[in-house]
């Protein structure tokens, strides 16, 4: 069978390794002739499954005590609405970096249920390629919510805008493992799982214990984070699987080095990529260099006349999922975690191609 180079932006490429084992999970897991998606999940063996999960977060990314770790369902579109519950007092504003799409969403829930809610700053005035930076977030503000990772438009932020006396609120669902993070400087990070962490269908949670309980709302049941940090992700039943994979892929980061090894081989990834569509002139990057994405890497063609040919040449290197997303048109090359250096070469390689028949016709 000829190898697929899954550039999909999500759900994402797994690693080969974590596929394999949880392919053999589907029909025994444990050796208990069970499979994983028809045991209980109040057994010790998936019990045990949730426990490894949640201390390979927190050993991954150096979780301070005073967090909890959740693994809960509804993505990260059910965490703009815990965001506001839990989080918005309605003593003062909600504050959000308007910096894509996903944050645009993040800051609708909040308009609809907070009541008062503020941008600070917006890159929408340029289709959203580019990080703003030199603005100010107003004291008082209930939380400051960032979208750390803008999968449509490739731009990602580099420096976190950490504030004093400001609760930072974080959806990091596509560059969560990718690079180190300072856990304490949050108050939330919620993240999907299908980009760097495993399938859809659940929802990492890391939580400061102590922020929580202090709004003046009262919150549903389903939707109060304690609930959830009291159950142990169990309130409900969890989804297993998903979980389940999550930990295989955890389990394959900490065995190859960690977020140290990752962050470096994710660096080294998208350096290569970018190198090439910046010397080839076929090709142009669409987000401002400086704050351009190591997860989703996005660029056009210069010329629309080649347009055929590259799509007929990716195809037939088996280049899946790079076509951009409508809102920015072009190629977006999603590089997670689990993509292998080796899947990029063969894009620049694609890419190089096309240069040498071009110059070739146009001789």
């Amino acid at each position: 069978m000829s190898k697929v180079h899954n550039f999909s932006a999500g759900p994402s490429i797994l690693n080969q390794e974590v596929l394999k084992k949880a392919s053999e999970a589907v029909v025994n897991f444990n050796n208990l002739n069970l499979s994983i998606l028809e045991i209980s999940h109040r057994s010790k063996d998936f019990v045990a499954v949730m426990d490894n999960a949640v201390a390979l977060v927190k050993e991954i990314l150096n979780v301070p005590e005073g967090y909890s770790v959740l693994f809960l369902q509804g993505g990260a579109s059910t965490g703009f609405l815990n965001t506001v519950l839990n989080y918005g007092n309605k003593n003062g504003s909600a504050a959000y970096l308007n910096t894509g799409a996903w944050s645009k969403k993040a800051f609708k829930e909040a308009d609809i249920s907070h009541g008062e809610a503020i941008i600070v700053a917006s890159s929408e005035d340029k289709n959203f390629n580019y990080i703003p930076k030199g603005y100010t977030v107003p004291d008082g503000v209930d939380y400051f919510h960032i979208t750390t990772n803008n999968t449509i438009f490739g731009t990602q932020i580099k420096d976190i805008p950490v504030q004093e006396n400001t609760l930072l609120i974080a959806d990091m669902s596509s560059d969560i493992f990718s690079r180190k993070i300072n856990v304490s400087d949050y108050a939330l990070i919620y993240a999907g799982a299908q980009k760097n962490l495993g399938p859809a269908g659940t929802t990492l949670y890391i939580v400061k214990d102590d922020l929580l309980g202090q709004t003046n709302r009262t919150i549903p049941t389903m939707l109060d984070l304690r609930t959830h940090i009291g159950k142990g992700s169990m309130f409900n039943t969890p989804p297993v699987y998903p979980i389940y994979v999550s930990m295989l892929t955890l389990e394959w980061l900490k065995a190859n080095g960690g977020i140290e090894w990752i962050e470096r081989v994710n660096q080294e990834k998208a350096a290569l990529l970018y190198s090439e569509i910046d010397a080839n002139p076929l090709f142009e990057g669409t987000a401002e260099k400086e704050d351009r994405s190591d997860m989703n890497v996005t660029f056009v063609l210069t010329n629309d006349d080649v347009k055929e040919d590259f799509d007929k040449m990716w195809n037939e290197a088996g280049i899946s999922g790079i076509n951009g997303h409508r809102d920015v048109g072009g190629y977006r090359a999603s590089i997670y975690n689990a993509m292998p250096i080796e899947s990029i070469q063969v894009l620049v390689d694609t890419m190089k191609q096309l240069a040498n028949k071009y110059d070739l016709v146009n001789e």
